[in-house]
């Protein structure tokens, strides 16, 4: 392996992470503060994905607007619908039994799933990327880079930073914290915790969509493209620690690194090695690499 494509592999290897970082801090703020295991946190990031599909068209015919414009419609729309969704459905299953959570959740995923093929179909569908980043970066002689997967790279951070500065540095990371840890005490000292937590819920469902949106133009879009990826952000929660926004991080760069080079190094064996690295995390930490937090 020559170094540019070493180079090329190692960027392949950061893109992943971060986008699987992307969705799976949906899910360990929903699994790690509101105590709900969300089956239906990948049929989020396929409406993303499909809602980048619908909305490029009617958009663009309408305000003018282009790729940029649909992202935030689209995060807009994802909001409303987390609100939505936890408001009639979530909201009740805060105290209820991991088997009814898992139940309910599942469910969702066969009504996500029959209410796009309603309206889309079942074809699989592309998205274009933006003329601004549809041209591709030289690297060595031979070998280009594609601008837009650095864009989802840097969007990925971008967002990573804003998440973390929202939990540590403001009042509303504070409160959320709080919440996670002790739910009585915030109610008791005037914070509307279920309002709180639908605002939780809304974030983690519109960093989810989002996640599908910009993935949407390197990885197509197609029927049950949130099945695949909700298995693999599972591993990534499991390996950070339940509720850990850092330690989601540094589990989706480890599975990005392992996944991208164990299919160029053993590719016969790439399918097992990212639950490999989780069992050898686990055998070490079994509670993950970080606390909550």
């Amino acid at each position: 392996m020559d170094f540019a494509t070493f180079l090329i592999q190692c960027l392949n290897s950061l893109q992943y992470g971060l986008l699987l970082f992307l969705v799976a801090s949906g899910l360990t703020l929903i699994f790690g503060i509101m105590g709900v295991i969300n089956l239906a946190h990948g049929s989020f990031y396929m409406v993303g994905a499909y809602m980048a599909f619908a909305l490029t068209q009617p958009i663009a015919a309408t305000f003018g607007g282009g790729f940029f414009s649909v992202l935030v419609a689209g995060t807009v729309l994802a909001v409303a619908l987390g609100y939505v969704l936890e408001w009639a459905f979530y909201s009740y299953l805060y105290q209820r039994e991991h088997l009814q959570q898992v139940l309910m959740t599942y469910g969702l995923i066969l009504v996500f799933e029959e209410v796009r093929s309603l309206l889309v179909g079942d074809d699989v569908h592309g998205v274009n990327p933006p003329a601004i980043l549809a041209g591709a970066l030289p690297l060595g002689d031979m070998m280009t880079y594609p601008v837009y997967r650095l864009f989802i790279s840097g969007v990925c951070v971008a967002l990573a930073l804003g998440m973390y500065l929202v939990f540590t540095r403001t009042r509303l990371g504070m409160m959320i914290r709080a919440g996670s840890s002790n739910r009585e005490m915030v109610q008791s000292l005037g914070i509307d915790i279920q309002f709180l937590y639908r605002v939780v819920f809304a974030a983690g469902v519109a960093i989810a969509a989002l996640a599908g949106m910009v993935a949407a133009p390197v990885s197509s879009v197609y029927p049950g493209m949130g099945n695949q990826v909700l298995i693999i952000c599972f591993v990534v929660v499991v390996i950070g620690g339940i509720g850990s926004i850092r330690g989601a991080l540094l589990a989706a760069l480890l599975i990005g690194f392992v996944d991208t080079f164990g299919k160029v190094l053993l590719p016969s064996a790439a399918g097992v090695l990212v639950y490999v690295l989780m069992a050898l995390i686990l055998i070490w930490k079994p509670e993950g690499l970080f606390k909550a937090g």
